[in-house]
């Protein structure tokens, strides 16, 4: 009973760190950046909220052109699976080097299994919402065509 609590807890401390990593997935690396304008003759002659509204139009265009503002890799999966994998066999193995009966190298395999899968997830977390260049340089370029200049995401 003691390692299967300890599981659950290691597994709730995992699912906290994705939380976490899901709100650190903001500001001039995230997808969910929005471009800057410089205060150049345009913005100065339109004014901020033009501005935005050419921004926003020329993010729609880049979405109806079929760009995304993300790079979806499934990186969140695909390192859980290597995760929950890696550490499954090599408890279990250590399981049967250490002696124990066919019951404890099933429990040690599980216990490695859960923890390196949500050891993964986390990474993947922190590697999944990346920004896609194509999409920004789309916008970029739609913006410049109207006579803004875009210094930054934010």
């Amino acid at each position: 009973m003691k390692s299967s609590s300890r599981i659950l807890g290691m597994a709730a401390a995992s699912i906290a760190l994705i939380l976490l990593s899901a709100c650190a997935a903001s500001g001039p690396n995230s997808a969910s950046a929005r471009p800057v304008l410089y205060p150049n003759a345009t913005l100065n002659r339109v004014g901020e909220a033009q501005g935005q509204l050419e921004a926003n139009a020329c993010m729609s265009r880049a979405v109806a052109a079929g760009l995304a503002p993300t790079q979806n890799n499934n990186e969140i999966g695909r390192r859980a699976g290597e995760g929950a994998a890696t550490a499954g066999v090599a408890s279990a193995v250590g399981a049967l080097i250490t002696g124990r009966g066919g019951e404890g190298v099933l429990r040690a395999g599980t216990a490695g299994a859960a923890i390196g899968g949500s050891a993964g997830a986390v990474s993947g977390a922190f590697h999944n919402d990346r920004p896609n260049g194509t999409y920004r340089n789309f916008v970029h370029r739609c913006l410049s065509e109207k006579g803004f200049e875009v210094i930054g995401w934010n």
